[in-house]
């Protein structure tokens, strides 16, 4: 979990409104006649499983996210699909070669290969300790977690979204290749990438090991019958009493606009409300306004980012 999600939740568990769960599956929600969910969850450790009811549920589960959605069967949620990819890097184990970078160098990316799969060699503190990476490379699962169940792909099938999956496949031919070459690297391949940006790189001071899973959206066209997005995606419905976010992970750069478009869709009154547009203020200085063109306030902005987060203060 990244610092800041630390900071958020511990800010909560001293908030005595917020009742917060950890080691918590949800199984099924359900929409129910006063307009409410009834979200079905259950305990990891003691096994025990218990209903509650919302009247405001957002599904923000990554690669967890679409099973829930389509189980929510919102009218919203059909012609929307997934597909898994993991994320394996080279991990360097030599020490002395770790404490020798201290940057992010970037190459680019093959020819068909998705956005996020730009090589780059990245120094990285993971638990406190320094640690040096080079990729991705792309594996193929049909797990949408990266400890979930074989049958994740399958599960989410539905006849809604069968024809824009096949569609999003043959419109992608070059990504389909990629990942089938990717997944065909042996370790002298990957080895042979890793030398593109040291070129004296030794086998036996890299090991692979495997990140993680993303979860690509495919949702319908008209025109094409079904696209790829590699971005993220907002999904809501029932008259904004539920909301998903589908697609690749983000970061603390995206996250911000993302959740302000997600209330602007489910809370359209209140959005526009004085008070809310006061707090919005509040916590972001330049909301509803445009940086390009208001070049102090950016100063301004960038000023007081510098300040917060103990940065050189940009001229």
């Amino acid at each position: 979990m990244r610092p800041w999600c630390r900071s958020i939740f511990r800010s909560l568990e001293k908030n005595e409104t917020v009742g917060l769960f950890f080691h918590t599956q949800v199984l099924s929600l359900k929409k129910i006649q006063d307009g409410r969910w009834r979200v079905h969850v259950r305990d990891l450790n003691t096994h025990k499983s218990k209903y509650i009811v919302a009247r405001f549920v957002f599904i923000g589960a990554g690669g967890g996210a679409l099973p829930l959605l389509l189980k929510s069967g919102i009218e919203e949620a059909k012609g929307f699909g997934g597909f898994p990819v993991s994320g394996q890097w080279l991990k360097c184990t030599n020490q002395h070669i770790i404490e020798q970078h201290n940057a992010k160098v970037y190459g680019k990316a093959s020819v068909g290969a998705p956005p996020m799969s730009v090589p780059h060699l990245d120094t990285r503190f993971i638990k406190g300790r320094k640690e040096l990476l080079y990729g991705p490379f792309a594996g193929f699962t049909t797990r949408f977690l990266k400890k979930g169940s074989v049958f994740d792909l399958i599960r989410s099938i539905r006849i809604s979204n069968v024809w824009p999956m096949l569609a999003a496949g043959f419109h992608n031919i070059p990504l389909t290749r990629y990942l089938i070459e990717q997944v065909k690297l042996n370790s002298d391949e990957r080895l042979a990438e890793l030398r593109k940006f040291l070129p004296e790189a030794k086998r036996e001071d890299w090991e692979i090991e495997i990140a993680g899973q993303r979860v690509q959206v495919i949702k319908k066209d008209e025109e094409e019958g079904g696209i790829l997005e590699f971005g993220t995606e907002v999904v809501s419905g029932a008259g904004g009493s539920i909301a998903a976010l589908l697609g690749a992970s983000p970061g603390a750069s995206t996250a911000v606009s993302i959740m302000i478009r997600l209330l602007s869709q489910c809370f359209p009154d209140r959005f526009q409300s004085s008070d809310w547009q006061e707090k919005f203020k509040q916590m972001i200085p330049s909301f509803g306004q445009s940086l390009s063109q208001h070049p102090e306030l950016l100063k301004e902005v960038r000023k007081h980012t510098s300040d917060v987060l103990r940065l050189y203060n940009p001229q």
